[in-house]
C-alpha cells in the first residue's frame, strides 16, 4: 500500500504534473484540487483515474487494506489496476485518464 492523499493543481492546458515518486509500487495516490487517482500496480507501470465517483459524484479518496480505491460517501470499492467496480452501490468503473511518463514526472490528461 501507501500512497495517501496529496495536492496537485492543473495546469491551464488542464494537464496535471505529479512527481511518479509520490505513488509507490502496489499503491496509489489521492491528488485533491486535480480530482486525479494515480496507481502503480506493477513497478513502472502506471495507471491515472478521474477520481469522482460515478455513483453520486464524490471523491474516490481513500484505499482499502488491500489497496483498493474506496469512496468514502457510500463504500464503493474500485479495482486500483482498472478502475473496475468491485462492490457498489456504484454499477461503473472510474474514468480512466492517460498518463505518461516524463523523466521523474508523471503526466495525467484528462
Amino acid at each position: 500500500g501507501g500512497g495517501g492523499a496529496r495536492s496537485a493543481e492543473p495546469a491551464a492546458d488542464g494537464s496535471v504534473r505529479v512527481p511518479a515518486a509520490d505513488t509507490p509500487v502496489g499503491g496509489s495516490t489521492y491528488y485533491q484540487g486535480a480530482d486525479v487517482i494515480v496507481s502503480q500496480p506493477t513497478e513502472g507501470s502506471f495507471t491515472a483515474f478521474d477520481s469522482v465517483c460515478p455513483h453520486q459524484g464524490c471523491q474516490t479518496s481513500a484505499q482499502g487494506s488491500g489497496g483498493e480505491l474506496v469512496c468514502p460517501c457510500h463504500n464503493s470499492v474500485f479495482d486500483p489496476a482498472t478502475g473496475e467496480v468491485i462492490s457498489g452501490p456504484a454499477t461503473s468503473g472510474l474514468t480512466v485518464l492517460p498518463v505518461s511518463v516524463e523523466g521523474a514526472d508523471l503526466v495525467i490528461r484528462g
